[in-house]
C-alpha cells in the first residue's frame, strides 16, 4: 500500500469536537506528527487525540522555531518536509495533527506547500477541524456575525498595530492569541468605547476554560497563548 500524507484537524480542544474523518484516519495511521516549539508547555493537538483514540500511534515531534526570521522558518519548514516525505516513501499512512484547522493560521499549510513543490507525487489529503472562533462562539452562546455584519480576523502577534482602523471598518473582530498584546489591546477598546462588547476566552474546550468579560481585571495578568478575544460593536440588537 503506498504511504500517504494527512494534515488532520483535531478542532480547538474538546476531544468530542474530532470529526468522524479525521478519528477513522488516526485510527489507521502509522505515525503522527506533532508540531512543536520553543514555547510549546504541551503539544494541544496530542492532547486531544490521546482523548479521542482507542489505541495508542508512535508519534514524530517536528520542531517549529516561534521567530520570525525568513531564512529560519524556511529551513524549518524544509526539514520537517523532507522528515515526513522520507517516512511516507516507506509506505506509512503519515498524520500530522494540529490545533483547530490545518488550512487556518497554521504551520501545517507551509508543510503542504514544501511537499507539494518538492515532492508532487506525493498523495496527500487535507481534513478540516472546529476553529477556535466558532468553538468560542458556541461555548459563549453568541453569534460571531448576524445579518449582514461584517468579520475580521487578526492574529495579534502580528497585527495589533492594525486594530484601530478594523475596528473602525468592521462590525465583529477577532483576535487570535491575544496573550503577549493583551493590555495594548485593551487600551484600544477602551479609547473606542468597545471594552464593553468583547470577551476573552482562554483555552476553549480543555477542561480549564476560562471565559473573562470584565477585560479591566486582566490588566497586567499573564494570559495563557490559547487565549482569544471576541470583539462585537452591536451585541444583542435585535434583527
Amino acid at each position: 500500500m503506498p504511504g500517504k500524507f494527512y494534515g488532520i484537524g483535531v478542532g480547538p480542544g474538546d476531544p468530542e469536537l474530532l470529526t468522524l474523518k479525521a478519528r477513522r484516519i488516526l485510527e489507521s495511521a502509522d505515525l503522527v506528527c506533532v508540531p512543536r516549539s520553543a514555547a510549546d508547555r504541551e503539544s494541544l493537538a496530542l492532547f486531544v487525540v490521546s482523548r479521542a483514540l482507542q489505541k495508542e500511534v508512535p508519534v514524530l515531534e517536528l520542531s517549529f522555531p516561534m521567530t520570525k526570521d525568513r531564512s529560519t522558518l524556511l529551513d524549518s519548514w524544509a526539514r520537517a518536509g523532507e522528515t515526513v516525505a522520507a517516512r511516507v516513501r516507506e509506505g506509512k499512512q503519515v498524520a500530522f495533527i494540529t490545533i483547530g484547522d490545518p488550512m487556518f493560521y497554521s504551520t501545517y499549510g507551509y508543510l503542504l506547500r514544501h511537499l507539494q513543490r518538492h515532492h508532487p507525487d506525493m498523495e496527500t489529503e487535507t481534513v478540516p477541524g472546529v476553529t477556535a472562533m466558532s468553538a468560542c462562539a458556541a461555548a459563549l452562546q453568541e453569534p460571531l456575525t448576524e445579518g449582514e455584519e461584517t468579520l475580521a480576523v487578526i492574529p495579534a502577534a502580528y497585527g495589533v498595530e492594525q486594530l484601530s482602523p478594523v475596528l473602525e471598518r468592521f462590525d465583529n473582530v477577532v483576535l487570535m492569541k491575544v496573550h503577549r498584546h493583551f493590555d495594548q489591546v485593551l487600551s484600544q477598546l477602551e479609547s473606542q468605547g468597545l471594552a464593553a462588547g468583547a470577551v476573552l476566552v482562554s483555552r476553549c474546550g480543555y477542561p480549564d476554560q476560562t471565559v473573562h468579560r470584565e477585560l479591566s481585571a486582566l490588566k497586567g495578568q499573564k494570559l495563557d497563548y490559547m487565549s482569544l478575544l471576541m470583539i462585537r460593536k452591536r451585541k444583542g440588537e435585535a434583527r
